[in-house]
């Protein structure tokens, strides 16, 4: 599977019930921060507003926007990505990998010259002037938090279009790159919402930059690109702000444990320690993950086998942080795995 998440091709495989699967292949959170009752008063005659107002300014409570800025809503993150490369089109794109793959998909689609640069080697590697760069912040599917200042400073100094990924930032205690903008207007910073909210089957996304470059991009978007009920929802989860900081310490203390989870069950000789709501791990003695995949599905436990990620290979796999029971879950199905 190209992608986490993927429970009904593997449910029916297993001919079980979607519901019946434990998914560690999906890095969403598992809590949300409101329930579907909120949606019981939503009217569904009139259109949704297309201008997203109340949305707006819900996000830009959570997230204040910097002056000269401002943001594109999407439906999911993915589809930011890729209207923004469109808009874009890039000749030349540099990619600090290993990074998931929708990038190089549509860095292809567009005919892009790519240059990738593996980050855990060649950080600091040089770049072609005038390029634009991607790069995940925390990153995928490791999880590592950079301090991105010298790496923005390499960057504006080859005059280069930067496009930050911050999906997962929300788990982490740490600023957006976002206040650059201001500074920098060949800045972008994506933003997805599903993940820490726990709602991957609300697709909501934005991207922030600044508002001459936010109004190009608008050109080529269509209207009604969210629904009232992805609407409504959202407005009512970014308002719970109690939710931020109870995710991010229940996120640190299950990551601590899947951590330790991992390492007890001697199968992995490398953890990697990521900041996010995932970890990596390498299996043992050039272990295959698919092995491992068909060792745990008499659990109908789903995992992320990462070979197509630039860098990695099938020995590198990775679980998203899931709740106690879960996690003990798992520990129980490592026991049952033939080294």
């Amino acid at each position: 599977m190209n992608h986490g998440g993927n429970i009904y091709q593997f449910a029916q495989k297993l001919g079980c019930l979607p519901e019946q699967v434990l998914d560690f292949s999906a890095n969403i959170n598992p809590v949300q921060a409101v329930d579907l009752s909120c949606l019981q008063n939503v009217q569904l005659t009139p259109y949704a507003d297309p201008d997203y107002g109340l949305l707006k300014q819900a996000i830009d409570q959570r997230y204040p926007v910097p002056v000269d800025v401002d943001l594109e809503l999407f439906n999911g993150a993915s589809a930011a990505i890729f209207a923004l490369l469109r808009g874009l089109q890039p000749k030349d794109l540099v990619l600090y990998t290993p990074l998931y793959g929708e990038y190089a998909h549509i860095a292809g689609e567009l005919g892009c010259n790519v240059y990738n640069i593996d980050r855990f080697s060649q950080l600091m590697a040089d770049i072609p002037k005038h390029s634009t760069v991607i790069f995940v912040n925390p990153s995928t599917p490791d999880g590592q938090l950079y301090d991105l200042h010298a790496l923005l400073d390499k960057w504006q100094a080859a005059d280069c279009t930067i496009i930050i990924d911050e999906s997962f930032l929300d788990f982490c205690p740490a600023g957006s790159v976002a206040k650059h903008i201001t500074y920098y207007d060949k800045l972008y910073v994506i933003k997805s919402l599903s993940k820490f909210y726990g709602c991957a089957g609300i697709r909501i996304g934005f991207i922030l930059a600044a508002t001459a470059a936010i109004k190009k991009l608008q050109r080529f978007e269509p209207a009604w690109k969210l629904s009232s009920l992805d609407m409504a929802y959202m407005q009512q989860a970014l308002a719970n702000t109690a939710f931020i900081e109870q995710t991010r310490q229940q996120t640190a203390h299950l990551r601590d444990l899947l951590y330790q989870t991992l390492q007890d069950s001697g199968l992995f000789d490398k953890i990697y320690p990521g900041q996010a709501n995932f970890l990596l791990a390498r299996m043992a003695s050039g272990g295959d993950g698919y092995r491992l995949q068909a060792q745990l599905e008499p659990s109908r436990i789903l995992i992320r086998v990462c070979d197509n990620f630039e860098g990695l290979d099938k020995s590198h796999v990775r679980f998203a942080v899931k709740d106690e029971q879960a996690i003990a879950q798992l520990a129980h199905s490592f026991k049952n795995v033939k080294k």
